[in-house]
């Protein structure tokens, strides 16, 4: 598998574009999912170059086989630097280790440390405690 990073500094990939990131991170989260629009409003966070992130793209045999999306967090020092939003393996291709892959090409990417929210009942939990993320803190929401 080859990586393609996508960040403010590189800009806009034109195979790998926004749209195309949106539309695969749609269809292969699944129930784990935003709307497309909502996951285009991540792209674009991480693509403005006051705000930031990373966006890696998996890529096997021309395919794309999964994608990551950090976003920085600008809070370094008392919050993680980086968010994990999204990260989505093709659902067809799940179980050969791109997933792993693709964590630790972020995990090496990030400048800092990490952040994610996981379902308890998401089977990618599992994935996240073996490269080392740990349930610091039980998170609670205000919805309004």
């Amino acid at each position: 598998m080859e990586f393609k990073i996508i960040t403010p500094e590189t800009g806009a990939h034109k195979i790998y574009n926004p749209q195309t990131i949106a539309e695969f991170l749609f269809k292969h989260l699944e129930q784990y999912g935003d709307k497309t629009e909502d996951i285009l409003k991540c792209i674009a966070y991480a693509m403005n170059p006051s705000k930031g992130g990373n966006i890696i793209v998996g890529i096997d045999n021309n395919e794309i086989v999964g994608i990551v999306i950090l976003n920085n967090t600008g809070m370094g020092g008392f919050i993680p630097e980086n968010i994990l939003v999204y990260i989505a393996v093709d659902n067809s291709k799940r179980g050969k280790g791109y997933g792993k892959r693709l964590m630790q090409k972020a995990i090496e990417t990030a400048n800092g440390d990490i952040a994610l929210h996981v379902e308890p009942d998401n089977p990618a939990k599992n994935l996240y405690e073996k490269l080392g993320f740990t349930n610091k803190y039980l998170e609670m929401r205000l919805t309004k």
